[in-house]
């Protein structure tokens, strides 16, 4: 969801991209053998994410090329199935919802496990990362203060000052369960308002900055949590499911180094560590490639 909701931002790649980005995303070809094609959705996020993969098998001595900003997982999918991208970052959650709608999320391991049984049979999950783009119930900084919240505070602890609070999202936050419904029978939050706005976008950005809204649902790598130093409530009863960075690859296209590199990239990047790109990228409009080899390097991937 996350994922879908920020592809209304893929404007701000104009001119940003990766460098070696040069293929029509769309063409379907396959690359030449002992080429591994790294593949992005047409999100922000997902460029970056596709260029550290990509310079991550670079410093393997692998052969990489790029074809970004492809669109909706409904067409990278089926790139990957054709083998004409061979590796593709995905959010573990959000992939298993749309290969089976109905699946529960209980733990990291076992949404992996129930995305890998429901893939087409190339295809496989490396490891996960920390790092996840999700939804969540964010605070202005005049909320925490007024409140003493901090990064370490749950939903747990608006159960007594929910009802002095307004709360906005998208239309469908109100009647979702991973929304007002959910808050309620999960933590028995009822707030004194709701105010609909959009998915985690300009309008719910704003009206959380402005207090207009006190509480909203914000997604955890959203820059904007950095500029206007919202805090986001953690939520140890996963009402938001799991979103964690997982690369999607085509089996026979990349070798063991090529799984250890990208395993290794896993292994290092957590969520406050993405949010710290995202917003070099999104607002300080840094070029995500840059950003990428940046990173690399201060973690000895390079």
């Amino acid at each position: 969801m996350a994922a879908v909701a920020l592809a209304a931002a893929a404007a701000l790649l104009a001119g940003c991209g990766s460098s070696d980005d040069t293929s029509d995303p769309l063409a379907g070809e396959k690359a030449e053998g002992g080429t591994v094609v790294v593949g992005g959705n047409n999100f922000p996020e997902s460029t970056l994410l596709a260029d550290i993969y990509g310079e991550a098998l670079k410093a393997k001595g692998v052969k990489v090329e790029y074809k970004l900003n492809i669109g909706s997982r409904e067409t990278t999918y089926g790139l990957l199935k054709n083998g004409s991208v061979t590796v593709l970052p995905e959010y573990n959650g959000s992939l298993l919802s749309y290969l089976d709608p109905k699946a529960e999320q209980a733990s990291v391991a076992a949404v992996n496990a129930a995305a890998k049984a429901k893939l087409d049979s190339k295809l496989t999950l490396l490891e996960s990362a920390p790092a996840e783009d999700k939804d969540s119930v964010s605070i202005n900084a005049e909320t925490a203060k007024k409140y003493k919240l901090t990064a370490e505070s749950t939903l747990d602890d608006l159960k007594d000052i929910a009802p002095e609070m307004v709360i906005g999202g998208s239309p469908e936050f109100q009647t979702r369960h991973q929304g007002l419904l959910g808050l309620k029978s999960e933590y028995g939050l009822e707030f004194k308002s709701f105010k609909a706005l959009d998915a985690g976008g300009p309008l719910t950005q704003a009206a959380l900055a402005k207090n207009t809204v006190q509480a909203a649902d914000i997604f955890t790598t959203d820059p904007t949590i950095v500029r206007e130093n919202f805090v986001v409530l953690k939520d140890p009863k996963n009402l938001f499911g799991f979103a964690n960075v997982t690369p999607l690859v085509y089996k026979s296209g990349l070798s063991k180094d090529g799984v250890a590199a990208l395993n290794a990239v896993s292994a290092k990047l957590d969520t406050k560590t993405l949010l710290e790109m995202d917003l070099q990228v999104q607002l300080e409009n840094k070029d995500p490639l840059d950003v990428a080899k940046a990173w690399l390097k201060t973690n000895g991937l390079d």
